[in-house]
């Protein structure tokens, strides 16, 4: 799946809209790979309210443990229930499958502070240009 009509957070997270007020959303193909295989998620409750920039679950790869952190306010009305028994689905298919909540928007204007796919890789060059600047320092 393309991941064209997403939106980025610079939390490594996507969001896609599905209706007029529901997003799905889930972690970024560049979050994943970063952190190599993915052996356990912790998703909020249906129900549950998430805050825009506050953590809404976890997840946990042979490398780390890394908040995920919440693009859009709003109210959980479905977990991928599915990525819970087999979170390397995350992995291989981040964009499709591996999706992990979906959102009843609060606020969807909150979606105007978000990357689009363009903007996000520009963001991404940037990181591995700021990486690659801090090998070079001398301390």
């Amino acid at each position: 799946m393309s991941s064209g009509d997403m939106l980025f957070d610079e939390s490594h997270m996507w969001v896609r809209l599905e209706d007029d007020d529901t997003a799905i959303m889930g972690l970024s193909d560049y979050a994943q790979d970063m952190m190599g295989e993915i052996i356990f998620v912790e998703l909020p409750e249906e129900g549950a309210a998430i805050i825009r920039g506050d953590a809404c679950g976890t997840v946990e790869s042979v490398k780390s443990v890394e908040d995920l952190l919440a693009p859009a306010s709003g109210e959980v009305v479905r977990i991928n229930e599915e990525v819970l028994d087999a979170p390397e689905m995350i992995n291989s298919d981040p964009y499709g499958e591996g999706w992990l909540i979906e959102v009843k928007l609060e606020d969807k204007s909150e979606l105007g502070g978000l990357m689009s796919e363009d903007d996000y890789e520009s963001f991404l060059d940037g990181l591995e240009g700021d990486l690659d600047e801090d090998e070079d320092e001398e301390y």
